[in-house]
């Protein structure tokens, strides 16, 4: 089975922390995900940009908009995302706990549906 490992952080708690102590959380993070690429559960992993760069577009009865940013409730913005590839859910969830930014925000688990099975119902 197919997971996403969506890292959310929260700024504020990040930004309190001194440099060197965020470079080896970084580099912590780096080696867990080569271990797990080598293993062969991690199919992918990107950090994302601050908020900041992002736009968020909206279409609402035929009319496009653009926003900076999203707007989030939350102190907690998506900073990342990591593919995995393992046997359970519970599995995953295992492999989000050894990541450090939970201790900064949270993981979200959650399982991929199939695309290519949804291109074939769909016909597409």
């Amino acid at each position: 089975m197919k997971f996403a490992l969506l890292v959310y952080t929260d700024p504020a708690l990040l930004e309190a922390l001194p440099a060197d102590e965020y470079d080896r959380l970084m580099r912590d993070c780096i080696q867990h995900a080569d271990a797990l690429r080598a293993e062969g559960k991690l199919l992918g992993s990107q950090k994302l940009e601050p908020v900041a760069q992002a736009r968020t577009v909206r279409i609402r009865e035929g009319r496009p908009s653009v926003f900076d940013g999203p707007f989030a409730e939350t102190k907690e913005l998506l900073a990342g995302v990591n593919i995995v590839e393992v046997a359970t859910l519970e599995e995953a969830v295992a492999i989000a706990h050894a990541f450090p930014w939970a201790r900064y925000g949270s993981m979200e688990v959650r399982p991929m549906d199939d695309l290519e099975q949804e291109r074939l119902r769909v016909g597409a």
